[in-house]
This record gives structure tokens, C-alpha cells and sequence, in this order.
């Protein structure tokens, strides 16, 4: 993402819906909004990024004129038999209901076939406080027999309009692919004639992977533009096509659908959300989005939101593990064991692939007899809690519990390494929601991890389908999949969910409503090439759309172990070696991590993987009046100093500039940080962090002494 968009017009612009085909169609459904455009101004100075009242009534006139109006075709479509929505739906008869809730609206609308044969319900949610509004649109047969074919099914079907003298933006990231690619920004002008739909790779299913399978988009036009997220964890497609002069069509969707239903079924498109903003400032606009984020996405208990955590990975002796954190005054969060619990000696996977072996979702009892209930308990006790991995879909093993009930199974392919486990399959779902939450309770599990290895489900969702019944396999495993989620939170409601998928491969906005991802990427391991710029490249893209995302780091000097902090951070083992380093890392990664979620995002940078190069980042918490900033020099880097223009300050405050490396802190104003800036010297392959504090803190008393963490007894667990 640029830190500035180029300048445009900001007296026009059409930030709109479908309109009906006619020219004065057009015109009668812009000029509302033209006049609602035209209205206020941003102050630039403003230290708080928030919505402004003109974005809230643009939202609010959008949602009236495009997903409440009666006479207008809303926001998505599909064809029925051999007919579009478009020419049937405002013929069928329609009812609407509304509830209030704290901070959102949600509005029900749906469409009745004339002969009660199919029922269209769409579940839109306004949110108060933010210029959003999201929705999900459902199909369901409601007849005694099969129904016509249902296809081209599309949650999101807008026509844009724009003025001839200024061009359509596409805005994004690239997806996760394990690489230091991954993440990467794009700014796309979509000039006449232009044409391209994004989508997961053509083997995957998985909902960010890919070069152009990041879900999340930022479209700017004239005047402002919208954000918008496709929320499938599945395979999505989502197409922007210029039309005419000034035209584009923006459709997305799950990317294959052509199907009949049998009485009774219900599919259902990807969760579309969109945001609205005005001005020609795109960074604001990632930033309206991080807080509607944390606000409405990322996963709360209890009224509160995912708070940053630290981990350590625990393996054999886990407490002995543990306890040596503990001694050391490093408190994990987290005690995260990942992989190779179950049996793995059987099998067509060996050595160091052995934990592909999956389908057994029992314990290796030979290995940990008593489970995992003693280091759970220990876990808490400490003030830690306890993560176990899981990866059900994947059946690696054709012997195992799983793999010897087919009628189950998805039939794997080259690419899937292994059968995958059908969740829109009855049985198979409540085995394995039971399973699963039998072993939460008996086992102390405080985290579900979930992976998904191979390339991917999609081949296996596509070889089961017919021809008329296309896509519709997919569409009830994704609905498994989302339930098998919620229900293991609703029957143990402290529950966090850990989303992985081989890294960062499937974060949509369904996923992250439930889960945060601890891993962004797998592209994280010290023997990668690249792998140090590589990360930083990753928190300066992926923060624009995930304030919650982490990573390990497993090298130990400063320059290595500073490029991989974030709301979830850990390392590998603790050695007398690297001690030191991990006991910086952490104490230094907690103090920023609160900014990293909650504050707004700057880079201060340009992107760049080169290694002559210089990169940083502000995050603001604006609120507090502080934050931080983290800036590195690379190894080829001629420059040996840097001068970094904060943002989002208080001009008129003074604020207080500690560096990490030096004790005594700078004094500064607002409008000196932000104007003349912040000059920053290193070495080669030097790192700095940096807090600022536009109030002192008030005094405290220092905490009380922690009592010594017991050892543990000497019992395999």
C-alpha cells in the first residue's frame, strides 16, 4: 500500500451499487450521493484517525438507496433457470425486518418465489460508529423437489461510475506464499479496457493464498473510494472489469457455482463487507479500516478484544521446557505444541515427515501417558495457557481412525497429501466436533490450533460435484467448517482459535472473525533466504489490512530477532548461547506489541526488499498520545541516517522520544516530529526502536515480586 494516494478530484465521485441500465438511472441514483460528497471537509492536522459525519451519512444513504430500497436491484446477484436476479427478484414478494443492537444495525431482507419454490435471504449489518456495512446472501430451496439451476451466484455485483478525468486505483497486497514476496503492496490503474480477477491459486481452496489471493481490496476513485473484503474461506474469485469510458464492474463471489438445490438446501455467498471513504488519503482510509477491524473482526471474550501474546514452543519435557522460561523471568502467554502428539510410526509419510501422518486424533499415550492435563494445569498455574495443533481436514494416513471411513472423505489428489475430511458431511462433522471438544475439556486445551496443509482442498471439492451440481460441495464444506468453529467456542466459551493453513493461507474475514492468525507466514526459519528483509516487507504491508498478526523468530542478534516482533511473537529454544537475546526479545516486543494492534498505521518508508535500503514503520495509539517506531538499515544501505516524518501527533504537545538503545529520552513537539522529523543513525544492519510519550506516565507502585515458579516433578505427562 502507497503511504499517499496521487491527488484527484475530490468534488466528484460515484461510490455505488448496481444501478439500472439507463443513463438517468444513473444520474438519478449518483446525485444524491454527489451531494452528500460535496459536503465537509477532513482538518489534516487531526491527530485521531476517525470517521468523519459525511462518511457516515454516505454509508447510511447507501445502505438505504442500494440494500433497503424496494425499487433499486441490490448489491449481488445470480441467474435462476435461464433468468438473472435482476429481471425477477423485484417481482417476488419481499419482507424486511430490523434489529438494533449496540453499535450496529442488522437488516433482514428477503425474496419469495411466486410458486414458494426458492427463498433469497440477505443478513446485512450497518455499522454505527464506522462507515461499513457488510452482508451475506442466502439461496435456499423451499419446494418439495429440486430446484432450477442456481448459478453465477455473486455476493458482491456493483457498476461504477466515475468522472472522465481521473482514473480508477486498485489498491492490495499480494497473499501468503511463503516468500518474502508474500504481502507484497500493488497500486493498479485500471485504465479503459482493463481487466483481472483475483483469486487463490487453481489447485488451492485456501482463502489468502497466492500472488493474488489476498481477499481484501482498496478501490479508489474520484473523490474517495471503498474497501472492500471477500469473507470465503474457500476458493473466491472477485473480477474488476473497466465498462465504457468511465465504468467498472467490480463481481465477486465463490468462484465456481452452477448447481441445483434438493429440498431443503441452502447455500450461501462469501460475507461482503465494504467501507467507505472520502478525500485522496488512502493511508486514513487503512487506517478507518484497522479500527472498524479491531472493533467488529478481531475475535472478543467477555466484551474484550484479543489482546497481544507471546509464546514459547514447547516439545518433549514440556515443563522442563516451560520452567526454564519461567526462571528466567520470561512468561509466555502462550505454550504452544505444535505437531507429531499423535501416533505418526504408521503410515506412507517417514522421517522428518512422519507428522503427516494424520486421521488418528488421539494422544500417543507411549510417548505422553497421562496426556496433556498435568502441563495444561502447570501451564496456567503459571500464568501461561496451553495450545494444541490440530489439522483435521487433512487424512494423511488411509489407516487411521479417519481413513478408514470413506464415506467421509473427500478423495485427495497429488496435491492435496492426503484425503480431506468432508465437513458438509453430517456425521463426519458432529465425530469430529464431539472428538474435538471432548479433548478441550479433558486435556486443558486454552488454544485450538488448526493448520491445513498440501496445496489444498479444492481439487477434491470439485472432483465430487456433478455438472448441475457444481460448487455446491465446496459451499457446504466452508459452512461446516465456519460451524465446527463456532461450536467449539459455544460449548467452551473462554476458547481462542489459532488460524493456519501451511502460514497465512487462509485469513479471510470470516476466518478472522473467529480465529487470529499467531503465524502470518511460514517463510520464517533462519535457513530461508532473504528471510530477516523478508519479514520486515511482511509487517509493512500485511498491517495495513491485519492489525493482528505474528511469527517466530529463530536468530538471535538484534538487526534479525527486532524484523519479526508483533501481537504474536515467540523463539526457539532457550540456550545459555541465546539467553540474552531472548530475554531482550521479549521484553522488547511486549512494550510495542499494544501499539502494533491498537494503534494506526504508518509506514515511513517506501516498501523495498533490496538490501541498500532503509525501512520503518510508526504505530499510534492516539488516544494514549504515544506509540512506537521501529526503523533498519540494511547491510547495503550508503546512507548512514534516515530522517522519518511521524504522523498522527499532537503538533502543540511535546513529546517524550526514548530509544531503546539509549536511556535517556529526547524531548520533541508534535510539529517538529512531524515536519522537521526524527533523524535516526545506524550501522550497517543496525535496528532502533523507539517509544514516544506525549504525557508522562503516571507514577505506580512497582509490581510485587513474583514467588518463585515450582519446579515440575519429574513425570512424563
Amino acid at each position: 500500500m502507497p503511504s499517499a494516494a496521487p491527488e484527484c478530484d475530490r468534488t466528484v465521485a460515484s461510490l455505488g451499487r448496481r444501478p439500472c441500465r439507463t443513463a438517468a438511472a444513473v444520474r438519478r441514483w449518483i446525485a444524491p450521493l454527489l451531494a452528500i460528497l460535496l459536503g465537509g471537509t477532513f482538518s489534516p492536522a487531526a491527530a485521531q484517525v476517525a470517521p468523519s459525519a459525511v462518511e457516515l451519512q454516505m454509508t447510511d444513504t447507501w445502505v438505504r438507496e442500494n440494500l433497503l430500497s424496494a425499487t433499486r436491484l441490490p448489491p449481488f446477484s445470480f441467474k435462476y433457470g435461464t433468468a438473472t436476479s435482476g429481471s425477477f427478484l423485484r417481482s417476488w414478494s419481499r419482507a424486511i425486518s430490523t434489529t438494533a443492537r449496540t453499535g450496529s444495525t442488522t437488516h433482514v431482507i428477503t425474496w419469495t418465489h411466486p410458486q414458494q419454490r426458492l427463498q433469497v435471504r440477505c443478513v446485512a449489518v450497518r455499522y454505527h460508529n464506522h462507515p461499513a456495512v457488510e452482508w451475506t446472501v442466502f439461496l435456499k430451496n423451499i419446494a418439495a423437489q429440486d430446484s432450477s439451476i442456481c448459478q453465477d451466484i455473486l455476493g458482491l455485483d456493483l457498476a461504477l461510475s466515475r468522472t472522465a478525468r481521473f482514473e480508477y486505483t486498485l489498491h492490495g497486497i499480494h497473499g501468503d506464499y511463503t516468500a518474502a514476496e508474500s504481502y507484497r503492496p500493488y497500486s493498479i490503474a485500471m485504465g479503459p479496457g482493463f481487466t483481472k480477477t483475483f483469486s487463490p491459486p487453481s489447485i488451492s481452496g485456501k482463502s489468502s493464498d497466492g500472488p493474488d489471493g489476498w481477499p481484501y481490496f482498496n478501490l479508489q476513485m474520484p473523490g474517495g473510494g471503498i474497501i472492500l473484503a471477500v469473507g470465503w474461506p474457500g476458493q473466491w474469485a472477485c473480477t474488476f472489469s473497466r465498462t465504457g469510458a468511465t465504468g467498472l464492474s467490480v463481481k465477486a463471489g465463490q468462484q465456481l457455482t452452477r448447481m441445483y438445490l434438493k429440498p431443503g438446501e441452502e447455500v450461501r455467498t462469501p460475507l461482503i463487507a465494504l467501507l467507505f471513504w472520502r478525500g485522496d488519503d488512502v493511508l486514513r482510509s487503512q487506517n478507518l479500516w484497522r479500527r472498524w477491524y479491531v472493533e467488529h473482526v478481531l475475535p472478543h471474550r467477555d466484551g474484550v478484544p484479543q489482546q497481544p501474546v507471546q509464546q514459547i514452543q514447547v516439545s518433549g519435557y514440556h515443563a522442563s521446557n516451560l520452567y526454564a522460561f519461567l526462571s528466567n523471568g520470561i512468561v509466555p502467554d502462550i505454550c504452544w505444541r505444535d505437531t507429531g502428539w499423535y501416533p505418526t510410526d504408521q503410515g506412507p509419510y517417514t522421517g522428518d515427515l512422519a507428522w503427516l501422518n494424520t486421521g488418528t486424533w488421539e494422544i500417543d499415550r507411549t510417548r505422553y501417558p497421562r496426556g496433556f492435563r498435568p502441563f495444561s494445569d502447570y501451564a496456567r498455574a503459571s500464568g501461561s495457557s496451553f495450545l494444541l495443533w490440530f489439522e483435521p481436514e487433512r487424512v494423511g494416513w488411509p489407516g487411521s481412525f479417519l481413513g478408514t471411513r470413506p464415506q467421509w472423505l473427500l478423495p485427495g489428489t497429488d496435491t492435496t497429501v492426503g484425503d480431506i475430511l468432508n465437513l458438509g458431511h453430517a456425521e463426519a462433522f458432529n465425530w469430529l466436533v464431539n472428538h474435538i471438544d471432548n479433548m478441550i475439556k479433558t486435556e486443558g486445551i486454552d488454544w485450538y490450533r488448526e493448520d491445513m496443509n498440501g496445496n489444498g482442498p479444492l481439487p477434491a471439492w470439485r472432483n465430487r460435484d456433478s455438472s448441475t451440481r457444481q460448487g455446491v460441495t465446496e459451499n457446504f464444506y466452508v459452512q461446516g467448517h465456519l460451524a465446527l468453529w463456532d461450536e467449539l467456542v459455544a460449548r467452551n466459551p473462554g476458547l481462542r482459535i489459532d488460524s493456519c493453513a501451511s502460514g497465512g493461507r487462509r485469513n479471510d474475514l470470516e476466518t478472522m472473525r473467529r480465529a487470529v492468525p499467531l503465524v502470518r507466514s511460514d517463510f520464517q526459519f533462519a535457513h530461508m533466504p532473504g528471510v530477516v528483509e523478508g519479514n520486515q516487507c511482511h509487517i509493512w504491508g500485511l498491517s495495513h489490512w491485519l492489525p493482528f498478526h505474528g511469527t517466530g523468530a529463530y536468530l538471535y542478534d538484534p538487526y534479525s530477532f527486532r524484523s519479526f516482533y508483533g501481537t504474536c511473537f515467540g523463539m526457539g529454544g532457550l540456550t545459555p548461547e541465546n539467553l540474552a537475546a531472548q530475554k531482550q526479545a521479549y521484553a522488547e516486543n511486549k512494550q510495542i506489541a499494544r501499539f502494533m494492534l491498537f494503534g494506526d498505521y504508518y509506514p515511513l518508508t517506501p516498501y523495498s526488499l533490496a538490501t541498500d535500503a532503509w525501512i520503518g514503520w510508526q504505530f499510534n495509539l492516539a488516544a494514549e498520545g504515544q506509540g512506537c517506531v521501529q526503523v533498519f538499515r540494511r547491510q547495503d544501505a550508503a546512507n548512514a541516517s534516515v530522517t522519518l516524518l511521524l504522523k498522527g501527533l499532537n503538533p502543540a504537545t511535546t513529546y517524550q522520544v526514548r530509544n531503546f538503545d539509549q536511556p535517556a529520552p529526547v524531548a520533541m513537539t508534535g510539529q517538529s516530529l512531524m515536519t522537521t522529523g526524527m533523524v535516526v543513525q545506524l550501522p550497517p544492519r543496525g535496528s532502533a526502536i523507539f517509544h514516544y510519550q506525549g504525557q508522562p506516565a503516571a507514577a505506580s507502585e512497582p509490581p510485587p515480586k513474583r514467588k518463585p515458579f515450582p519446579p515440575p516433578r519429574r513425570t512424563a505427562f
